[in-house]
């Protein structure tokens, strides 16, 4: 990698932890710029996965005010977040990419379409606030595994999906949603992470980039992610999530 390359790694590091940390998707930065610059796809999904994971924490701790009081919610559901991404990661090196690059684009949009409706959908088919599980019901806890397996695979939009799950399964604000959304991809990205770590190659020259610059994109993330309006948020969402959609449908 030459000096330049290095730097581009970098930088997309920073691009890649602000949008994490904002709603997901990241890995449509990093992982083409890994590609660009020479690595071959596993192996850059690999290091990806690796060197996001500090920026992943950073986020989080970005978001700490807005964690307070969600203690046993992220213990239930951070048990599913594990044991998904734990089942990706297997999956990531015991199948072919393409048996599950067709399903990606199809899961992304489902996910901008719930965030986008969420409002509607909550008002009018969501149990009243008293009648809700406080942590989610059985189907979130499923639906939050689900996204795991996904985002242990590859993980680009995991934010958006996870948001749209949160959103309509939880009686909370979209910032702490968020905040419970960065939590739960750390624990995604961690096991998967510790995962390639034990049986895969690494390189550790793109990961140690990513990493650097995740860190402080994890907060440049959070200083904004928290200021913005639900509404904006929610857009932002959309707009990721469309351009998700695009980069794998349309470009090779």
């Amino acid at each position: 990698m030459t000096l330049l390359e290095g730097l581009a790694v970098f930088v997309a590091g920073i691009a890649a932890g602000t949008i994490n940390t904002v709603v997901g998707s990241g890995t449509l930065i990093t992982f083409p710029t890994l590609l660009a610059v020479g690595y071959p796809p596993v192996l850059a999904n690999i290091s990806n996965t690796v060197g996001l994971v500090p920026g992943t924490l950073s986020g989080a701790i970005g978001y700490r005010e807005e964690l307070h009081g969600q203690r046993e919610r992220l213990l239930r559901l951070g048990a599913a977040s594990l044991l998904g991404g734990l089942a990706g990661a297997t999956l990531l090196l015991q199948l072919p990419a393409s048996a599950f690059n067709a399903v990606v684009p199809v899961l992304i949009g489902v996910g901008c379409v719930l965030v986008v409706t969420q409002p509607w959908i909550s008002t009018h088919v969501r149990p009243p606030v008293q009648d809700a599980p406080a942590h989610g019901s059985a189907t979130v806890w499923v639906l939050v595994f689900a996204t795991g397996v996904y985002g242990g695979y590859f993980g680009a939009a995991q934010g958006v999906l996870l948001i749209a799950v949160l959103g309509l399964g939880l009686n909370e604000t979209l910032q702490r949603i968020n905040a419970a959304k960065n939590v739960l991809a750390l624990i995604v990205n961690g096991v998967a992470a510790l995962v390639f770590l034990t049986v895969a190659q690494v390189s550790w020259s793109a990961a140690g980039l990513i990493a650097a610059g995740s860190v402080i994109g994890g907060q440049l993330g959070a200083r904004v992610g928290r200021r913005l309006p639900a509404a904006a948020l929610r857009g932002f969402v959309a707009l990721v999530g469309i351009a998700a959609i695009i980069d794998l449908v349309f470009v090779d």
